[in-house]
C-alpha cells in the first residue's frame, strides 16, 4: 500500500484529511461519512487497528521504520496532517460561512448527507429482517440524539477526557457527529473553539519569541484542557477502531445497515431550515465564550415558505449531492487505475 501511492494520491489524501477535519468540526456532520464516501473508510479503520501491542513493541525497541510500515504510517500521516491543517484553516472558513450564510451551508451539508445515503446503500444488497432492524435502530438513535437537550460546560479533566473519547467517534462512525455530541455534552465551545484558539495564539506568540503565555493562567488552563482532550481522542480513536474492525469483519451487513440508518437519522441535525437557540445565563444575558460567541444550545426546525431564499437552499442541496457523486466518480476512476 505504501509504495503504490503516487504524488497525486498523496495530495488527494491530504485533501480528504482536510475534508474529514472540517466535517468533524461542524455540528451534525460526520468525518466518517467523508471517509466512507471517498472510499478509504476500511483502510482508515484497519490502519488504526494496527496501533496495538505489536506496534508499541516495535516502537519501544527502536525499530521505527518497521513501526511506520506496520501501521500504514504514510497513509495515517498524510490524512492526519490534512485534518490538523483543516482545524486551523478550512474550519475557520466554515465558521465564518455558517455565521453569515447558515441556511446555504446547511443546505450543502444536507445534500451531502443525502448523497452519502445513496452512495452507501446503492451497492448494499443483503436486506433481510436483521439488517432492516439494524437500519431502524440506527435511524431512531440518530434522530433521537438530534433532539436531546445539551448539558452545561464542564472543564473537569476526567470529563474532558471522556469528551475526547466520545467526540472522536465521528471519525470512525459515519453519521455520528462528534461535534454535535460535544454540544450535547456542553463542551463544544470549550474544546473546539476556546482551546483550539488558545493553541493557535500560543504558536503565534512562540514564533515571535513571546513566552508571556507561561504566566497566563487562563491560557495554561486551556492548553491543559486541550492536551487531555487530545489524549482522550487518541484513546477513543484506537479503541473504536479495534472494536469496529472486529464488527466489520464478523457482522459487516448489520454494521453497514446500522450506519445507513444512523446517517438517515442525522438528517434531523443538518436540516437546513432551523433557527439557532442560544443558551442563556441565570441573569437573562447570553452565556458567552472568551471571544464573545454565543453558545449554541440547539436548533428550532421549521418548514420553509417557497421564496427566493428557499429555492437557493434547494439549489445548494443539489450542489451537496453533486459533490458526493463527484467523489464517487473519482473513487471509481482511481480504483480502475490501481486495478
Amino acid at each position: 500500500m505504501e509504495n503504490t501511492r503516487t504524488l497525486k494520491d498523496k495530495i488527494f489524501l491530504i485533501l480528504k484529511g482536510l475534508g474529514m477535519g472540517a466535517a468533524n468540526k461542524v455540528p451534525g456532520v460526520s468525518g466518517g461519512v467523508v471517509a466512507f464516501v471517498a472510499g478509504f473508510y476500511e483502510e482508515f479503520i484497519h490502519s488504526l487497528q494496527k496501533v496495538n501491542g505489536t506496534a508499541f513493541k516495535l516502537l519501544i525497541t527502536g525499530r521505527f521504520k518497521a513501526f511506520y510500515l506496520y501501521i500504514n504510517g504514510r497513509f495515517l500521516t498524510l490524512l492526519f496532517f490534512g485534518m490538523i491543517v483543516s482545524y486551523f484553516s478550512i474550519s475557520k472558513i466554515l465558521d465564518y460561512l455558517i455565521t453569515h450564510y447558515q441556511l446555504y451551508v446547511w443546505s450543502v451539508f444536507f445534500g451531502m448527507i443525502i448523497g452519502s445515503i445513496y452512495y452507501i446503500s446503492k451497492d448494499f444488497k443483503d436486506w433481510k429482517t436483521t439488517t432492516y432492524f439494524a437500519l431502524a435502530i440506527g435511524a431512531a438513535l440518530g434522530l433521537g440524539i438530534s433532539f436531546l437537550d445539551p448539558a452545561t460546560e464542564n472543564d473537569n479533566l476526567i470529563f474532558v477526557f471522556f469528551c475526547g473519547i466520545i467526540s472522536v467517534s465521528g471519525m470512525t462512525l459515519p453519521g455520528f457527529s462528534g461535534s454535535f455530541i460535544l454540544i450535547l455534552l456542553g463542551n463544544y465551545v470549550l474544546l473546539l473553539v476556546d482551546s483550539v484558539n488558545a493553541l493557535f495564539d500560543t504558536f503565534s506568540e512562540l514564533l515571535i519569541g513571546d513566552f508571556s503565555f507561561t504566566s497566563n493562567l487562563e491560557r495554561l488552563r486551556m492548553l491543559k484542557v486541550l492536551t487531555v482532550f487530545t489524549i482522550g481522542s487518541v484513546v477513543g480513536l484506537v479503541t473504536f477502531s479495534h472494536a469496529l474492525n472486529y464488527i466489520l469483519k464478523h457482522y459487516k451487513s448489520v454494521t453497514i445497515a446500522s450506519i445507513i440508518g444512523f446517517i438517515v437519522g442525522s438528517l434531523g441535525v443538518v436540516w437546513p431550515f432551523k433557527r439557532t437557540i442560544y443558551k442563556m445565563t441565570d441573569t437573562g444575558g447570553f452565556l458567552m465564550d472568551s471571544r464573545n460567541h454565543k453558545i449554541i444550545e440547539n436548533y428550532e426546525r421549521y418548514l420553509p415558505e417557497l421564496n427566493t431564499e428557499t429555492y437557493l437552499a434547494f439549489f445548494y442541496t443539489l450542489v451537496g449531492i453533486a459533490i458526493v457523486l463527484a467523489l464517487e466518480l473519482y473513487g471509481q476512476k482511481t480504483g480502475r487505475q490501481h486495478a
